[in-house]
């Protein structure tokens, strides 16, 4: 691929005579670096939309058994297997983008990414290979992983640490509303898919296409990271002194920040939990658990996406104004309170009931979807952001998100209660409580460690 043209300095010294160290960025480098980071990720969070919405098809193709919940089970399994990685992709490309760069770690994380969906849609079936096809399965999905483990935190980092002080809320929540295009886009296609095909021939051969679009949906999201330039905060730091560029000592990534990566993996884990119980695991719980007509389920979770998706930026510059800490307080407490009544109607199974229950969970993620993006990198000091970020990130999410479908679909095999998602985001919230009361607010404030942005 041809390099791209050379781009304009992205930061300029404040006139400011109250803030001389202020520097001003321009504003077209900023929304073409939240467009690039949001798109990416939305690119990236593709395949998990297509991997949750299609778990009952994929187990029928990779795990056979007469026991649809065996089945279900080991397709979450192989979900879950792929965030047991994500910390060694974090400790392998945090610290390389606090070394080598942001932009340049993120490009290659969206190779990585690609390649392992797309090997997906390759994979033969049980019933051609035999046991190597659910093994070819975990290996992409171990890739996938491992690459999605420099993934998030490198992008919110890009846009946090390109977005002014007073902004930095609203335009951050823009890479939470890519993910949910990224939903939204692989929802729709199962969707679609789901209504046009048979389930023969689901089985037989419906199953690739979304996998396999990954492909040239990689090398778009592959072109627009490779036109950015680093950012401001990552440039001031290299040029403090050429020792920026050494590899930071895994002692202060890790234990010179442990109080920070603490609140991180704490307010990580009510995210995640809430995340992928609502967008990953309820499709498959309204069809295996309460017998809801999969089409159907799979429409009312796409529209709580879109009004997510429409609410998402309000909520984001909401956050700028009244700071991250009550927005993201709210959404704990909302969660609380309200995930039994919710769950209770989702039981009821009119589409009404469905769709207000779920709708009302929606609205609530939505805090932390908005917020979350810019209070996380507010955590850590420039120098050890990026690394920092992606161990507690990555940790939390690996012991607590990406497990939420198969953790709960064992719960409910083991007790019979239908009622376990409630109490599991339940639990979930009192933990991010706890994170919220102690985080210091950042709206409004420069990153540690960076100038003040305008």
């Amino acid at each position: 691929m041809p390099s791209a043209p050379a781009l304009p300095h992205p930061v300029h010294p404040s006139h400011d005579p109250g803030t001389p160290e202020a520097v001003a960025v321009d504003p077209a480098l900023v929304k073409r670096a939240v467009k690039a980071a949001a798109l990416g990720n939305a690119m990236e969070w593709f395949d998990f939309g297509v991997y949750s919405y299609i778990a009952v098809t994929l187990g029928k193709v990779f795990f056979p058994s007469g026991n649809p919940t065996a089945q279900l089970l080991s397709t979450f399994g192989a979900f879950a297997a792929a965030f047991l990685v994500r910390p060694l992709g974090g400790l392998v490309f945090g610290p390389l983008g606090d070394r080598v760069g942001r932009q340049k770690v993120l490009a290659v994380t969206m190779i990585m990414m690609a390649a392992g969906t797309f090997a997906i849609g390759l994979i033969p079936s049980y019933a051609t290979i035999g046991v190597g096809a659910p093994l070819l399965l975990l290996a992409a999905r171990l890739v996938q992983g491992f690459s999605t483990g420099g993934e998030y935190a490198g992008a919110s980092t890009f846009i946090a640490e390109y977005a002014p002080d007073k902004k930095r809320g609203f335009l951050g929540s823009w890479l939470e509303f890519g993910t949910l295009a990224g939903y939204i886009a692989g929802a729709g296609l199962v969707t679609l898919m789901t209504a046009l095909l048979s389930t023969d021939d689901l089985v037989s051969w419906g199953w690739r296409i979304p996998f396999l679009i990954a492909g040239p949906m990689g090398a778009i999201g592959l072109y627009l990271r490779l036109r950015l330039e680093e950012t401001p905060a990552f440039a001031a730091e290299t040029e403090k002194a050429e020792s920026s560029r050494r590899k930071v000592p895994l002692r202060e990534m890790i234990t010179g920040q442990w109080r920070a990566l603490l609140l991180c993996v704490g307010l990580v884990l009510v995210f995640n939990v809430t995340d992928y119980m609502l967008l990953s695991y309820m499709p498959s719980y309204l069809t295996s658990e309460l017998k809801y007509d999969e089409t159907h389920g799979l429409l009312v979770v796409l529209a709580v996406m879109a009004l997510m998706m429409v609410v998402q930026p309000f909520a984001g510059a909401l956050s700028d104004r009244v700071g991250r800490r009550p927005v993201i307080a709210a959404g704990c407490a909302g969660f609380l309170l309200l995930s039994v009544p919710a769950l209770l109607l989702i039981r009821q199974g009119s589409l009404f009931a469905i769709a207000l229950g779920m709708g009302a969970l929606g609205l609530l993620l939505v805090c932390f979807t908005a917020a979350m993006p810019s209070a996380l990198p507010a955590l850590f000091p420039t120098r050890v952001r990026y690394g920092s970020l992606s161990v507690g990130f990555n940790v939390s999410v690996s012991l607590f998100g990406g497990t939420t479908p198969l953790v709960v679909t064992a719960l409910i095999g083991a007790t019979g209660n239908m009622m376990m998602p409630a109490y599991y985001m339940m639990a979930a919230a009192v933990v991010g409580g706890v994170a919220v009361w102690f985080m210091t607010e950042s709206a409004g404030r420069p990153l540690p460690g960076s100038p003040p942005q305008r």
